[in-house]
């Protein structure tokens, strides 16, 4: 691709979201939060009337969605042992519960990768418009990136 461009929620208006990594073996299989960031990376051999790959005053529509499932939430594993505790904590009002088949930086990276085509689809972004990656961070340190096929 000719041009790239990124489009990045920082973390500081990053979406807070708790989790848990069960299977671990250290600190990471407790509930610990994140004010997550988020890089979008798009890219195509072309420009619009505008001269730009994508409109990014666009977005709000597609980070809106994105916030149902990573802000505020506490995101769970779909077979954390402990998942009926948890639906029981939401169900007192405790928190608001998204399951996702897997969790951390790499399984958000795809699932935000996988709702992010589907919105271009939904909006009719141009065709020759690609999602190339998604980056997500914990923290400066910590972080994983999806590339889209």
């Amino acid at each position: 691709m000719k041009y790239e461009v990124i489009k990045t929620i920082p973390h500081s208006k990053g979406w807070s979201v708790c989790f848990r990594q069960w299977r671990a073996e250290s600190h990471c299989q407790y509930l610990h939060g994140y004010a997550l960031q988020i890089a979008l990376t798009f890219g195509s051999d072309s420009l619009d009337a505008r001269n730009w790959v994508i409109d990014f005053g666009g977005f709000k529509s597609l980070f809106d969605g994105l916030a149902k499932d990573f802000d505020h939430k506490l995101v769970i594993a779909i077979d954390d042992p402990l998942t009926n505790y948890f639906l029981q904590l939401e169900a007192l009002g405790g928190a608001e519960i998204v399951q996702l088949p897997n969790v951390g930086c790499e399984a958000f990276a795809e699932v935000i990768a996988l709702y992010t085509i589907y919105w271009m689809k939904l909006h009719a972004i141009r065709t020759d418009v690609r999602l190339l990656s998604v980056e997500v961070k914990e923290h400066e340190g910590n972080g994983a990136i999806y590339r889209c096929a």
